[in-house]
């Protein structure tokens, strides 16, 4: 059995696909490819219609593909800054580690990103969920990714924190980039894509509009492996 048997998905600028499966229906095999944490053994992945070459994570981020893993790779002894720039420090014209500089710059994308954060001196351990999150995700926007690949962004999260990603999420949707939402919360996904790819067993059993949908299709689409929309037709 193959991990991503033949599934093809699209995504746009300034458009949020979620997709959604069972443990082991393949996504986060196909995500991995994606990001350049596995490669494939066939088929292409275009990006502005031209073939992309995707072997490794620095491969993916040269097409200014970004992800953000559960774990968040977050350094917890580090603050906001120091995490934002971890591995590409700004320095100063004497070479060295310009801590004004990425602070500042910290600043800027956190006004632009989430203006209520507030905790830039303190250790991200210190950090609630949800301004972990921000940590990340302005990490990526930061280096500018055009797709955005989350994987799980709202998984152990409250309530004021799951509703502070989704503004995050509508915010990087309005600014253009494309994401990949990677969630099992069916809800979550109405609210916050436009599209929806549901994948079973390694293939793909449909991408929707969300519009197009119920929430019930949708759960149709995972548990039994069938569009709901294609057998009526």
């Amino acid at each position: 059995m193959r991990a991503v048997d033949g599934v093809s998905i699209d995504l746009h600028p300034g458009e949020v696909v979620g997709l959604l499966g069972h443990n082991g229906a393949g996504k986060s095999t196909l995500i991995k490819i994606l990001s350049g944490a596995y490669q494939a053994d066939s088929g292409d992945i275009l990006i502005n219609g031209q073939k992309a070459d995707i072997r490794s994570p620095a491969d993916a981020r040269r097409y200014n593909i970004e992800t953000i893993y559960q774990t968040l790779a977050l350094a917890d002894n580090l603050d906001a800054a120091s995490n934002l720039f971890l591995g590409r420090e700004l320095v100063n014209r004497f070479g060295l580690v310009d801590d004004d500089a990425m602070e500042a710059e910290t600043r800027k994308i956190m006004a632009r990103l989430n203006p209520n954060f507030r905790k830039l001196k303190e250790p991200v351990s210190a950090l609630s969920g949800g301004q972990r999150q921000s940590v990340a995700i302005a990490r990526a926007v930061y280096f500018n990714a055009r797709i955005l690949i989350m994987d799980e962004p709202t998984a152990a999260l409250g309530v004021h924190e799951t509703a502070m990603v989704a503004d995050l999420i509508k915010e990087l949707k309005a600014q253009g980039l494309g994401i990949f939402l990677i969630s099992h919360d069916t809800r979550e996904m109405m609210d916050l894509c436009d599209r929806v790819s549901v994948m079973k067993n390694g293939k793909l059993v449909g991408s929707e509009r969300v519009e197009d949908v119920t929430e019930d299709d949708i759960l149709s689409m995972i548990i039994l492996g069938k569009n709901p929309r294609r057998e009526a037709a």
